[in-house]
């Protein structure tokens, strides 16, 4: 069977990340949960900089839901640590390497120290425009669907807006990043096969690659199968295959 080689013109523009598994991970070798966030800690460096050498323009990772807040104290702890472990060791190579950091998610729940760091983060590297690398933190996707509702109710209500205005358009402009296009691919790693309220509004269209690969087994090469499944396939957008072939929206 002929290998597959990784088209370095179809590259995804934005990719985003479920990175599930290290719980089981951890289980599995007789460790600890926190253990197991520890260890996916190392695929979260390693992937930045895959996705960076790749070409990958923006890298989403549902790094914390806000659904994880009724875990234990002492995981939840765990992680908060090890991102702030992250900030403290890897702001300068990103920052060197161009990468503007961001945050999307419900970061008053955060603790002050944690959310202070990613602040301090996203001031540090907004100037940045090699890639983008956006935590969705304390995130869930109905949440800011939500958010957003209410912002364009109030708009309403002030008189500012018409109901009649409400477009996608408009509802994707009160998002947590509108800024951001919606995401060509998204990865699920662990062997489930679920979104998790993971930017319902964003991926619509997207790509989903779930693979069974733990998170802190994750590597560039599963990274770039992921992407490889994802070049493998014919994006329609509702359109029939003829109608994309031939570049013309009209029936073919």
């Amino acid at each position: 069977m002929r290998e597959r080689r990784l088209r370095r013109d179809a590259i995804p523009r934005h990719v985003a990340v479920i990175m599930d598994g290290n719980g089981r991970w951890a289980q599995a070798r007789g460790l600890s949960r926190a253990e197991g966030h520890h260890a996916g800690l190392e695929s979260v460096r390693a992937v930045v900089r895959s996705a960076h050498e790749l070409g990958i323009r923006i890298l989403t990772l549902y790094a914390f839901s806000s659904e994880n807040w009724s875990r234990p104290k002492a995981e939840v702890d765990a992680v908060m640590d090890l991102l702030d472990r992250y900030i403290d060791e890897e702001v300068d190579e990103v920052h060197r390497n161009g990468i503007q950091i961001r945050t999307m998610g419900q970061l008053a729940d955060v603790p002050r120290r944690t959310r202070q760091k990613l602040d301090e983060a996203v001031a540090r590297t907004a100037g940045n425009d090699q890639m983008v690398l956006c935590f969705a933190f304390s995130y869930g996707a109905r949440q800011e669907i939500v958010d957003a509702a209410r912002e364009l109710a109030q708009q309403v209500e002030e008189g500012k807006l018409r109901a009649s205005d409400i477009d996608e358009k408009l509802v994707s402009a009160h998002l947590y990043q509108p800024d951001l296009p919606d995401p060509d691919l998204l990865i699920r790693t662990g062997a489930e096969t679920r979104v998790s309220n993971f930017l319902l509004w964003q991926i619509a269209y997207s790509e989903l690659h779930f693979c069974d690969v733990m998170w802190p087994a994750f590597r560039k090469e599963d990274l770039v199968n992921a992407i490889l499944d994802y070049q493998a396939r014919e994006r329609r957008f509702g359109l029939t295959s003829a109608q994309v072939r031939s570049g013309c929206p009209e029936d073919a």
